[in-house]
């Protein structure tokens, strides 16, 4: 495999960790939301999967971002019965994110991030020696 070809792989994964960081920071800003009217759901974590897809120009099998998908889950229930959203029992229901996992997914995703660029670097960094090396 070129420098070229290994850049542009990495690229692909910065792509797909950047949309996983998208999706994670709407699962944050929505941690306590509830629903809008009373009895209703709330908003439901969201999910994205990759997808391994054969680059036939490169010849070589890419990572790119798939669907985004809701996750299945039951939603916490509080019992709250003055808030304007709480169902004929006194309970509010609550999204199913828990931000402990959201924070480690986060990290998780900044890591592999990081990582891609690290290749990136070090390819850019192989290519300006190489041409160092036949200036010479």
């Amino acid at each position: 495999m070129d420098l070229q070809t290994s850049m542009q792989l990495a690229f692909g994964g910065m792509t797909a960790q950047g949309s996983r960081l998208k999706v994670i920071a709407e699962n944050l800003a929505n941690a306590d939301s509830t629903a809008t009217k009373p009895g209703g759901d709330p908003y439901r974590r969201k999910i994205i999967s990759f997808r391994s897809v054969l680059d036939r120009k490169l010849g070589v099998t890419a990572v790119k971002p798939g669907p985004v998908q809701s996750a299945v889950g039951d939603f916490e229930r509080r019992y709250d019965p003055g808030n304007p959203v709480a169902d004929a029992d006194g309970y509010v229901r609550l999204p199913n994110v828990n931000p402990l996992v959201e924070i480690m997914d986060m990290r998780d995703a900044q890591q592999n991030y990081q990582a891609n660029l690290t290749v990136i670097d070090a390819a850019k960094a192989m290519i300006a020696r190489t041409l160092d090396l036949l200036r010479s």
